[in-house]
């Protein structure tokens, strides 16, 4: 999918100051962080969004940005059964 957006030329510029040359890596960023934000995307589809290669990348991103991961108590309580089984060890 291709998206275009018009802008006046003195806000591009102002854009660019601000995010750099790629306002169009800028703007799949934003779009990237605020769905994840909503919970509408997980890690796994930011990931391919932005077309990094592992997640630790995609968690780099978010914490350059003070962006918190959704990981709930429950999530937690899964990896740790999950690390158990794995290791056979109970946790």
């Amino acid at each position: 999918m291709s998206l275009t957006i018009e802008l006046p030329a003195d806000q591009e510029e102002t854009l660019r100051a601000a995010f750099g040359p790629s306002l169009a890596q800028a703007t799949r960023e934003a779009l990237a962080i605020e769905g994840y934000r909503q919970g509408k995307l997980s890690v796994g589809e930011v990931q391919q969004l932005l077309g990094v290669s592992t997640r630790h990348e995609v968690e780099l991103l978010f914490a350059a940005r003070g962006i918190r991961m959704n990981y709930s108590g429950d999530d937690l309580d899964r990896d740790r059964q999950t690390l158990g089984r794995l290791l056979g060890i109970a946790l």
